[in-house]
């Protein structure tokens, strides 16, 4: 299976910061940098959404309600992607998952993320 791994999650206090990593299978190695990559999370009993992503060239978008307090990023050489993550918020507590955006391979265990006082 073509399966990102996601590490970095774990509990904060709200105005807490976190740093997610993704490390790209085996299988896509040779073509990782030519990749659109996604973060994606999945609240419970929400829907999974699309937070941030970043192209091959580096250009990144957000969705709205991480716009100024994620960055995402990524180190082609390392075949890894990051979500650095300030200013939490409880409404950002979810499982957090990294996917390729254009053609989405099967999804990986994702890392869980809780802010909570």
């Amino acid at each position: 299976q073509v399966q990102f791994v996601e590490s970095g999650g774990g509990s904060v206090q709200p105005g807490g910061s976190l740093r997610l990593s993704c490390a790209a299978p085996r299988a896509i190695l040779s073509t990782y940098s030519n990749l659109h990559i996604g973060w994606y999370r999945q609240a419970p009993g929400k829907q999974r959404e699309l937070v941030a992503s970043i192209s091959p060239y580096h250009i990144t978008t957000y969705t709205d309600s991480v716009k100024g307090r994620f960055t995402i990023s990524r180190e082609d050489g390392k075949k890894r992607t990051y979500l650095q993550m300030n200013s939490l918020k409880t409404e950002d507590t979810a499982v957090y998952y990294c996917n390729d955006v254009q053609t989405p391979g099967s999804w990986g265990p994702g890392t869980q993320v809780t802010v909570s006082s």
